[in-house]
């Protein structure tokens, strides 16, 4: 197991495993501090006072009193999960990252309704707030009530969320989504047909106003159609920093249009973005490079999913394909990679090495898909990740930050609600008052 260093963001008095010799007696008074504070925060929200020191001494020593483990468990989540970490141009508090939610509340036109200010400033204490993808163009649309950032009117709204996310103290970055094939003629200007890598109709439905509708068969984007498309990522990156954003993310994940550049089953082009490799990755290198000259590679990051077959996409060799795709994010010097580890429709999977993309990469390396707080804690302490961003969760538990501080239980979702409507299971799940 890695040691993590004097000098970095993870404070080794922090965890008692892991001190290196001749520590400082002021890091090693202040780790004890650190403890019985917990602990004393802790039994007032139980008992409503604190019992005395010799008390709390005795608790700490107890192996089998459960609440010297509980507080143990507690206080090894707070020297990882909620140490600082600066993330390109960002400085985060904590690493309790909100991962991108799709919520279908937009309003007319798209736009982000005032609803979603309040939601997203309730979760401001997230190191990082993550938005919902957000679509380029009016072509980059196949889901019902999502939010774009390509007219005045939804930087505006866009603008009103990430004031009140800074006034709460947070920050925000938005996603760049294009749905590519995974569309409708419904949602396209004129009701033509979604556009693709290649003309090939994937499985699924799509969710319009009328309901779920079988997915179409695209039509293939001609070569000199890409530049345009590239021009739009660029043109939206400038959007969100005019709406207030801390930054943006490339949704180069979960079968999206990038995605399905990348992935040899859904990419069957013969010409420079299509057939090898290094061809098929064309497509993102210009992304990421127009994105970051028009914003900043401190204020970039991307999102990938090597393993995912979500959206009917799949790779025959996805360790070298990402292992690439990473080269091209560390060049770029862009401010963190964010892969989803697994597959979201629970195929099988073990192709990948997600510590060799890890390493490769060399910078910050957000993980996402089945952590809790435990196996996050772990994972950050390991060296293997920096940050988890937590989805679900958050939806259900606004204060998710100060939950797993405590080490109180989490609320009950209602997943009925993920999708579409207004108040109810958006903004109404309640904050913590008691443990």
């Amino acid at each position: 197991m890695t040691r993590p260093s004097l000098d970095n963001s993870l404070p080794p008095a922090l965890n008692n495993d892991r001190l290196r010799e001749g520590a400082p007696r002021s890091i090693l008074a202040g780790r004890n501090r650190l403890r019985h504070r917990i602990i004393a925060v802790r039994t007032i929200f139980k008992c409503g006072k604190l019992p005395p020191y010799k008390k709390r001494r005795e608790c700490l020593r107890s192996e089998r009193s459960r609440f010297a483990l509980s507080t143990l468990e507690c206080f090894l989540m707070t020297a990882t999960l909620f140490t600082p970490l600066t993330v390109g141009d960002l400085h985060l508090p904590n690493r309790v990252l909100m991962a991108p939610l799709t919520r279908s509340r937009a309003g007319a036109g798209n736009v982000p309704q005032a609803i979603a200010a309040l939601y997203y400033a309730q979760r401001a204490t997230a190191g990082l707030i993550i938005s919902e993808a957000t679509q380029i163009c009016p072509e980059g649309q196949g889901y019902i009530l999502t939010p774009g950032i390509h007219s005045a009117e939804q930087v505006a709204g866009w603008k009103r969320v990430t004031d009140a996310v800074h006034a709460n103290g947070g920050r925000i970055v938005l996603q760049l989504w294009h749905v590519g094939r995974i569309s409708h003629r419904s949602f396209q200007p004129n009701h033509g047909l979604p556009v693709a890598p290649s003309a090939i109709k994937p499985a699924g439905q799509a969710y319009t106003t009328e309901g779920p509708v079988d997915l179409e068969t695209p039509r293939a984007l001609e070569t000199e159609e890409i530049a345009g498309i590239v021009a739009q990522y660029a043109t939206a990156a400038g959007h969100a920093m005019d709406a207030g954003f801390d930054g943006v993310e490339i949704h180069a994940a979960n079968g999206y249009l990038i995605d399905q550049f990348l992935c040899d089953k859904s990419n069957q082009r013969t010409d420079q973005y299509g057939g090898s490799i290094e061809n098929r990755a064309r497509f993102l290198a210009e992304v990421i490079a127009a994105v970051t000259a028009r914003v900043g590679a401190g204020r970039t990051g991307v999102r990938i999913s090597p393993e995912g077959r979500f959206n009917d996409v799949e790779d025959s060799a996805p360790q070298a394909l990402f292992e690439h795709v990473v080269a091209l994010a560390k060049s770029a010097g862009l401010a963190y990679l964010h892969v989803v580890e697994g597959d979201m429709t629970g195929g099988a999977v073990g192709r990948v090495d997600y510590l060799a993309l890890r390493r490769a990469f060399g910078g910050v390396y957000i993980a996402n898909h089945a952590y809790d707080a435990q196996r996050a804690s772990n994972a950050i302490a390991s060296g293997a990740i920096d940050a988890v961003a937590f989805g679900k969760d958050y939806i259900a538990n606004p204060d998710l930050v100060t939950r797993l501080l405590l080490g109180a239980p989490l609320n009950p979702q209602h997943p009925e609600t993920f999708y579409g409507g207004q108040a109810g299971g958006y903004i109404d799940y309640p904050a913590l008052t008691a443990l």
